[in-house]
C-alpha cells in the first residue's frame, strides 16, 4: 500500500517528534518522514500519517511512540570516525592517564559515548585503548581500568550495539585489516567483537533532552554529530548538562562540522594535528 503525507500530516508530526526527542526536521526533511514511518503505518494497518500521529500523541502505547521515534532516529556511524580523536587520544590523553594510575594517583578513567548508535564509537574507544596498552608493553594496567559508558536514544539501535554483531557493509566503514583480523571473528555474513572489547562498554537508553544524566567526574566525553540535530534553544539546555558531566580538566569531544557558542565559557578550546577539542578549566 502507498502512503502520502499531507504538509498538514508533516506539520503535525514534526512538532511531535521535536517535543519527544529534541530533532528538529525542516520541510526538506518531510520525504525523510513519509519513508521512515511508512512501514509502521503498514505494520499497525493505519490508513494514514494522522492516524499515526493521533496514536502516538495519545500516549497510550508507549512502545509504539517509542517505535515512532527511534524510526526517524539519523543512526549516521562508522568505525574510528574522524581521525583527530584517536590522536588526541593516543598521544595526548592515554600516556597521561596510565603514567597516574601506574603512580596511584587515579583508579581509573571514565569515558562517556553520548550518541553510540550501533556501538561503533565506544567499541572503536576500547579497541583504541587496548590497542595503546598492547603496542606499548604495558602489562600493570588493564581495559578494566577504563569504563566506558555509551547512551543512545534509539532502542533497536542499542539492541545492535549490545550484540557486538556487524555485517559486511558497516565492516568496510572505517577499519583496516589488521583491526579486523585482531578484534573480530567471522559467523556467516556477520563479525563477532571481540569478547574483551564488548565487555569493556556498558550500554543504556537515554533521551538527552529529557532524561537526567546520572554519569559524572567523566574525564572524556564523546558528544559528536548530534548537537547538530537540535534547535538553538535546546542546545543551551543539553550542553551546559553534558558538560556537567565532566570533571575538571575532563576532555570533550565534539563533531568536526559543530560550532560551539556561549555555553562552552566554561571550557578552553585546544588543537591537535588539525583537531579540536575541549578541555574543562579548573
Amino acid at each position: 500500500m502507498s502512503y502520502s503525507l499531507s504538509h498538514r500530516e508533516f506539520t503535525m508530526l514534526q512538532k511531535y517528534i521535536e517535543e519527544q526527542s529534541g530533532i528538529i526536521l525542516g520541510e526538506e526533511k518531510a520525504y525523510f518522514i513519509e519513508s521512515r514511518l511508512a512501514k509502521i503505518l503498514e505494520n499497525y494497518s493505519l490508513s494514514s500519517y494522522e492516524e499515526l500521529y493521533y496514536k502516538a500523541y495519545s500516549k497510550k502505547d508507549a512502545s509504539f511512540s517509542k517505535q515512532v521515534i527511534d524510526a526517524i532516529t539519523t543512526n549516521e556511524t562508522y568505525w574510528f570516525r574522524d581521525k583527530s580523536p584517536w590522536y588526541i587520544m593516543e598521544d595526548l590523553l592515554l600516556p597521561v592517564y596510565i603514567k597516574e594510575m601506574q603512580a596511584g594517583q587515579r583508579a581509573d578513567v571514565r569515558i562517556w559515548s553520548s550518541a553510540c548508535s550501533s556501538g561503533q564509537e565506544p567499541y572503536s574507544i576500547a579497541m583504541c585503548i587496548d590497542n595503546y596498552l598492547r603496542i606499548n608493553g604495558i602489562q600493570n594496567i588493564g581495559l578494566e581500568r577504563f569504563h566506558i559508558a555509551a547512551t543512545d536514544l534509539s532502542e533497536s539501535m542499542l539492541k545492535l550495539a549490545i550484540k557486538g554483531k556487524y555485517d559486511s557493509v558497516s565492516m568496510e566503514r572505517g577499519l583496516d585489516t589488521v583491526t579486523v583480523d585482531r578484534y573480530f571473528v567471522k559467523n556467516g555474513n556477520q563479525w563477532l567483537i571481540d569478547e574483551k572489547i564488548k565487555k569493556a562498554v556498558s550500554f543504556q537508553q537515554i533521551n538527552l533532552k529529557r532524561d537526567h544524566y546520572y554519569f559524572d567526574n567523566c574525564d572524556i566525553i564523546f558528544c559528536r554529530y548530534v548537537l547538530m540535530y537540535f534547535s538553538e534553544i535546546l542546545k543551551e539546555v543539553i550542553l551546559p548538562k553534558v558538560i556537567n558531566a565532566l570533571k575538571p580538566q575532563g576532555v570533550l569531544f565534539t563533531g568536526a562540522s559543530e560550532i560551539m557558542k556561549d555555553s562552552t565559557k566554561c571550557l578552553e578550546m585546544e588543537t591537535y594535528k588539525d583537531g579540536v577539542y575541549f578541555r574543562l578549566k579548573g
